[in-house]
Parts: structure tokens; sequence; C-alpha cells
């Protein structure tokens, strides 16, 4: 190796340039003084590759091959340039490209990225990082809920400043039909995990002085409808008294409920409106969930 090379100089046929100098800019970002990129560099990215992701992310989720001039378009950039960004994305089996047909779809590469992510999520901790910043930001007690072996069961539980005073603690099994955790899986479960649960408390139900208990198949079917028209289960003081709650549903990869979040409060304080802050907060954190454990709406759709 000459000592250009080793020195960092590479020279042309006029002058010296610095190996630097023939970077991209993205790439160059070692501070002058210090060595280390600079903050305003880090921040700054490398834009090509960003602009070449638009096109993994129209064929994410589209779930059909596409014609080059139709994949181009819907990430908004020319055929030409897409074209380019593609055949890197071929060599790195990124994309696929039908011989036949011509049509790319995402490739094997792809798939491996996407199943090396699925086994190392943990939708628990995913959940509890976020309900920790849900509770701080609306000061709301908020927990997890999961299936166990004898129902839905909290397996997390965060106060807020001022606790409902919900006599709730980790490792309880929810009732489905007085619980808002309860009711949403009752409703997005397959029928043969709670056909039995749900009989033994409809008969509790027909029992009760509550004018708000369910009486009927019928009754809970409305109520388990209802939880699937809003995508979430709401409750005002049916289990406890003066307390409302929501929970949201969260899904996996293959379009499963895979844990509720619930957040809780005290009449007065809590709100309950469906589109309310609580809500909207609720569920934009759960679809955020949902899209790290690998779910698609067409996937549930083909499952159901």
């Amino acid at each position: 190796m000459s000592a250009n090379a080793r020195s960092g100089t590479i020279r042309t046929r006029n002058a010296p340039v610095s190996a630097d100098a023939l970077l991209d800019p993205a790439d160059s970002s070692a501070d002058d003084e210090t060595g280390e990129p600079s903050e305003e560099k880090l921040r700054s990215g490398i834009q090509s590759i960003e602009v070449g992701f638009r096109l993994l992310d129209v064929l994410t989720h589209e779930p059909r091959a596409m014609m080059l001039r139709d994949l181009a378009h819907r990430a908004g950039m020319s055929p030409a340039k897409a074209h380019r960004y593609l055949v890197s994305f071929l060599r790195l089996g990124v994309v696929a490209q039908d011989p036949l047909s011509g049509r790319y779809e995402l490739g094997g590469f792809a798939l491996q990225l996407g199943l090396a992510r699925l086994a190392r999520v943990d939708g628990v901790k995913l959940a509890r990082i976020a309900l920790a910043e849900l509770r701080d930001r609306l000061d709301l007690t908020v927990g997890i809920a999961v299936w166990g072996n004898q129902g839905p069961t909290m397996v997390h539980w965060m106060e807020s400043s001022y606790p409902a005073k919900a006599s709730l603690k980790l490792g309880d099994v929810m009732p489905l039909l007085s619980s808002a955790s309860g009711l949403l899986f009752a409703a997005y479960l397959p029928s043969g995990k709670t056909a039995a649960m749900l009989e033994r408390e409809l008969a509790d139900s027909r029992r009760s002085s509550y004018s708000g208990a369910p009486r009927t198949r019928e009754d809970v079917d409305k109520m388990l409808a209802e939880v699937r028209e809003h995508e979430a289960a709401r409750v005002e003081g049916m289990l406890l008294p003066t307390i409302h709650a929501f929970c949201m549903p969260v899904f996996d990869s293959t379009g499963e409920l895979a844990l509720g979040l619930v957040a809780l409060g005290h009449e007065g304080a809590f709100d309950i409106r469906w589109g309310g802050e609580i809500d909207t907060a609720l569920r934009e954190c759960a679809h955020k969930l949902s899209y790290e454990l690998g779910y698609s709406a067409t996937a549930r759709s083909e499952n159901g």
C-alpha cells in the first residue's frame, strides 16, 4: 500500500484529493476538531436510504406484486429513479422480481428481517414502556391484561397520582361480562376459549340485582358486537361502582389478540367518551404496539 493510500489521500490526474471528499456528504460526518460526527450530521442521516425505503413501505402494505410504474407512482418518484433503487434491493434480496410478469414484491431477506424482529419482540415489555409514557403524560391509572389459564389476567399495573380505589392487583382474573378487559377478550377470542366462562357468568347475571347485567345470550352478543364496532371495550361502573374503564386491543402478526391495554379512573375525573382524550390516546398507543408486533389489518381480515 502506498503512503498516499495509508494517509487517506487519493491522487488524481490533476491533484491529490482527500478520501473523505469522495464519500457521500451524509457519510462524511466526522467533526474537524474532535473526529466525532457532529450532532447536526448525526440527525441528518442518509437521505437516499430514506427515499429508497418508500418503495419498501409501499410493497409492505400492498398484498400483491406490483408493476414498476405503479410502485413508483405510489412511492412518489419517477419509474427511472425507482428502478435504480430496485436494482440494489434485488441484489440484496430485499426485493424479488417475477421473471415472467416483471412485477416486484418483497424478497426473502425482507422475510428474514421480519422473522428476526418477531423472534426478539416482547409485547408485554413494549406495552409497559408505552404505558409508562402514557401514564405520565395524562396522569392515568393504566394496566395490561393477557389471556391466562383462568381468563383475562392483569399482569402489569401503574397508578396515577390520584389512584383509583380499585381493589385490583397483579394476577387478578377479570370477569368477562362486567370488566372492560373481559369484554375485550370475549369479543375477540375464539368462542371455544370463552364459552364456558361466559355461560357461568351469564347464569350469575340472571340472579344479579344490577340493572345493567346481561340476562340473555342476545344481551351478551349485543355487548360484544358493540366492542367490535368500536374496536375497544368500555365500562361505566359495572365491576366497581363509580369506576370507569377502557380496554384497547393489541394484535399480533397473525391478527390474533395479544393483550389488552387498560385505563381506568373515577367517575367525574375520567373522560369516558368515545373519541375523547383518553380513548384517543390509548387507541393510538394500542395501534403502535400492534404495528410493532407485526399486525396488519389484512392479516386479521383473512383470519376472521
